[in-house]
């Protein structure tokens, strides 16, 4: 009886953690979907490959031993805790603002898809666009793309904390970040090149 008396007192905090954190938690799953649809949208016919699909990445480790049964019980609890709320989240992508940044992007990236397709210009870690190799670009297009680039980082910039707010959470405006650098680089034709946080540049 007192073994069991420290697992009950765990047991008994985590579900008082899941209620309390339950309604600000960043649905990991809902955004990486908003972005793999938004990023497909923009990109349009320039980037119409067969991008892998976001993997599931929930999980559970049941515990060995004597405590399997209770552990597994617990999970149970918690499922019917969270997951109604998970199955509630609508992250919201479509208002009036993020449809203008979409429509503003998708344009622009008709007429940067040659330099990405250069390697010219390529995607970064943080969800931007860079300039990778100017010697790539015509010395009378260079004044040119080095607008666009910046535009197109003014409106992903903006697009990110604009998401965050719609969704009535600027405090996800990281995250959101960087579930969008991910679907971009998933979702570009083979060919372009992307950043990592390190600053090495890599072919896709």
């Amino acid at each position: 009886m007192r073994r069991l008396f420290p697992i009950h007192l765990a047991l008994a905090s985590v579900l008082i953690a899941a209620c309390v954190t339950i309604n600000v938690y960043f649905p990991a799953a809902a955004a990486e979907k908003a972005a793999d649809q938004f990023t497909k949208e923009v990109l349009g016919t320039v980037g119409e490959q067969n991008a892998p699909k976001p993997q599931d990445k929930t999980s559970r480790n049941f515990q060995p031993g004597s405590e399997r049964l209770l552990f597994a019980a617990v999970g149970t609890v918690l499922d019917f805790l969270v997951t109604p709320a998970h199955a509630q989240v609508n992250f919201e992508i479509s208002t009036p603002e993020v449809n203008a940044i979409k429509e503003s992007m998708t344009t622009r990236t008709a007429t940067l898809a040659k330099y990405f397709g250069s390697g010219a210009i390529g995607l970064t870690a943080d969800g931007l666009v860079d300039v990778r190799d100017q010697n790539l670009i015509p010395l009378p297009e260079r004044t040119t793309v080095r607008k666009l680039v910046t535009d197109e980082n003014k409106d992903r910039t903006t697009l990110y904390a604009e998401i965050a707010k719609a969704n009535g959470h600027p405090e996800w405006e990281a995250e959101i970040r960087g579930t969008f650098a991910e679907r971009w680089v998933a979702n570009a034709p083979a060919g372009w090149w992307n950043k990592d946080a390190g600053g090495n540049w890599k072919q896709k």
